[in-house]
């Protein structure tokens, strides 16, 4: 049954937010507008199918008087089908006012910033790393979204021993936060000549990207040094110091980025990398308190679990965290995971809604 009561009520908080919204004085505090209007277009999305699935209860209570009273076999029959027809659109209007009512996490909406590490199985797992980009490039651009580079560290043999990249387009962190996790691949690597299989690793950690009014850094709380650049088997990539490590003192979190030549890019960068792992963080401690009467179904991001395995010889790529496989590893490493992204959204929602 639909919550009409529930619904009533947001429609009336909606009807409080419209005068806000339009109120100027409250753009003053960038950080309450901007939650306040994430809050109305979220209740406005809401309150336009509920007034649809109502609009369709009317037409549904007509058609059913017509059944009902009507003499002429033709038009009993058109009745007919037109109550099926509303049923139908019924049905899927309920879905949706269901799936709009799953709470949302606000941060969802932000661009995503993805860090891959190489872990155990050194150059294999750095090849895998290099993969891991690829696969998520292809998902990227299948989504519309744009991939900017934002700092790595790459091996002789073109493997990565850390790449971090940012996402942008619509949903992009609600979409990519479940891939967080360590990543196992099972294959033959291509240094290896006796032919046996080996096992590798490789982290990922998906981040919002925070912006300036979401985290408040104070100059006196960051440390920054310049440094020449250098690349992989210690050659200097430029001849000035242009490289920058970004300290944030009160966490100890490190921060390094010398892929520009111009010492303020790189700056920037290692900036907006550092305001999202602080936000994450955050975030990280806010679940952790939510979490700590229950286990989660579907983990939000620790990263110390093994959440995927990709076995090479049998072609298989399976998420343990929900028990899903595929049997189409080439195209799963194409970028076709949306089918996983998905189902994993789903399971956490449902994870959410029962807890």
């Amino acid at each position: 049954m639909i919550p009409k009561d529930k619904l009533d009520m947001l429609a009336r908080e909606l009807a409080e937010l419209s005068d806000k919204v339009s109120d100027t004085s409250l753009m003053a505090d960038a950080r309450s507008y901007r939650d306040l209007m994430r809050r109305y277009n979220e209740l406005s999305e809401i309150d336009d199918a509920w007034q649809r699935y109502q609009a369709l209860e009317e037409e549904q209570r007509e058609a059913q008087e017509m059944l009902e009273n009507e003499k002429d076999a033709e038009l009993v029959a058109l009745a007919r089908e037109e109550i099926q027809r509303l049923a139908e659109d019924l049905q899927i209007c309920e879905d949706k006012l269901r799936q709009l009512l799953i709470p949302r996490d606000p941060n969802d909406d932000k661009n995503a910033i993805i860090e891959i590490r190489a872990g155990t199985g050194g150059e294999e797992a750095a090849l895998f790393a290099a993969d891991l980009f690829r696969m998520y490039g292809y998902y990227a651009e299948s989504k519309g979204w744009k991939l900017q580079t934002l700092s790595l560290n790459e091996t002789g043999l073109g493997g990565y021993k850390e790449i971090i990249f940012l996402l942008s387009g619509k949903e992009a962190y609600g979409l990519m936060r479940f891939e967080s996790g360590v990543h196992r691949v099972q294959r033959i690597p291509v240094t290896e000549s006796g032919g046996r299989i080996h096992t590798s690793a490789v982290s990922v950690a998906v981040l919002p990207e925070a912006e300036d009014i979401d985290i408040d850094i104070s100059d006196a709380d960051l440390r920054i040094d310049v440094y020449r650049s250098s690349g992989h088997g210690g050659q200097s990539v430029n001849t000035t110091d242009s490289a920058v490590r970004i300290t944030h003192i009160p966490t100890g979190l490190v921060v390094t980025c010398q892929d520009e030549k111009s010492q303020i890019k790189n700056k920037a960068k290692a900036l907006k990398v550092l305001r999202s792992r602080l936000l994450d963080a955050e975030i990280q401690r806010q679940e952790e308190e939510m979490a700590r009467s229950r286990k989660a179904q579907v983990n939000t991001g620790d990263r110390s679990d093994k959440i995927r395995t990709y076995n090479f010889p049998q072609s298989r790529v399976t998420d343990h965290r929900i028990n899903l496989t595929s049997y189409n590893l080439d195209g799963f490493l194409t970028g076709n995971i949306e089918d996983f992204v998905q189902a994993l959204r789903i399971a956490w929602q449902s994870e959410k809604v029962n807890s």
